[in-house]
């Protein structure tokens, strides 16, 4: 499988350790890279704070964003990643138990390439997280690279 590094954005650790679980069921290799907040997240994504020196340029292939984060929630997450043209591109796959009508059409409205429902059930949640990796790693053709979209 490819080896690119998947973005985790949870503050959950009981869901955080359900999807690391999930991907190693479906043996999905990748690299899972974990942010707690908004604030990780963002810096991890431009490469400032903690991940100062980090090639803000080494996109992972996905970003499994949760949208009731501390800090910074994920709706501004989301809202910042597509108003940065280095990663306006990057796919960003709402994963929120929230059911939340509002959510979703923010999440959309904000450029979210999906919104998935955390699922309550143990099996259910370990099945979904690993559709959801072997979709964005194996089937999404990710965007190419765009040397000059600061240019426009």
């Amino acid at each position: 499988m490819n080896n690119k590094a998947i973005l985790l954005v949870e503050d959950n650790p009981d869901d955080e350790e359900l999807t690391l679980h999930a991907f190693e069921k479906n043996k999905i290799n990748n690299t899972i890279v974990v942010a707690h907040n908004g604030v990780e997240a963002l810096d991890y994504l431009f490469g400032t704070g903690a991940y100062a020196g980090r090639d803000p340029h080494d996109f992972p292939l996905v970003v499994l964003l949760d949208l009731k984060l501390p800090k910074i929630d994920g709706l501004e997450v989301l809202r910042r990643i597509r108003a940065n043209d280095e990663t306006r591109l990057l796919p960003v796959v709402l994963l929120t138990s929230s059911n939340e009508e509002e959510d979703r059409l923010k999440g959309y409205m904000l450029g979210a390439n999906s919104y998935v429902r955390k699922p309550v059930d143990f099996d259910e949640f370990v099945r979904a997280a690993g559709q959801l990796g072997l979709y964005w790693i194996l089937l999404n053709e990710p965007p190419p690279h765009c040397p000059d979209c600061k240019k426009r």
